[in-house]
């Protein structure tokens, strides 16, 4: 099953840009309240909490987890927020999302249409 996309459609630099913004601006909060902004392991805790949050929206919207509130708004505000993480600990460790993302999603299809023998749908 070849997918017929281009390796580089993906262009997360403007998100990746406003992203590391709003993380300045934590940068400055954390500086007042706390003496210090928030390191680079910091920042990954930051992203697992909110992962564990999502988690149980997500079993929340399988009726397996109480959530009170609006349960989409919710889910859309926390993958967003996940996403954010992402883009955040992607620049802080010097690595190219869209150079990366490309390359493992170029992986990935080549090795699932390699198990699937090239069929077509």
């Amino acid at each position: 099953m070849k997918m017929d996309t281009p390796k580089n459609e993906t262009d997360f630099s403007g998100a990746v840009k406003r992203s590391m913004q709003v993380r300045k601006l934590y940068h400055e909060l954390e500086k007042r309240k706390h003496g210090g902004a928030w390191t680079k392991q910091e920042d990954m805790i930051g992203f697992v909490y909110d992962v564990g949050e999502l988690g149980r929206m997500v079993m929340a919207s399988e009726g397996r987890w109480m959530h009170q509130g609006d349960l989409d708004k919710d889910l859309g505000d926390k993958l967003a927020e996940c996403l954010w993480w992402l883009f955040v600990l992607s620049d802080r460790l010097g690595i190219d999302i869209n150079t990366a993302f490309a390359s493992k999603m170029g992986e990935l299809e080549e090795s699932l249409s390699s198990s699937l023998g090239n069929t077509t749908e």
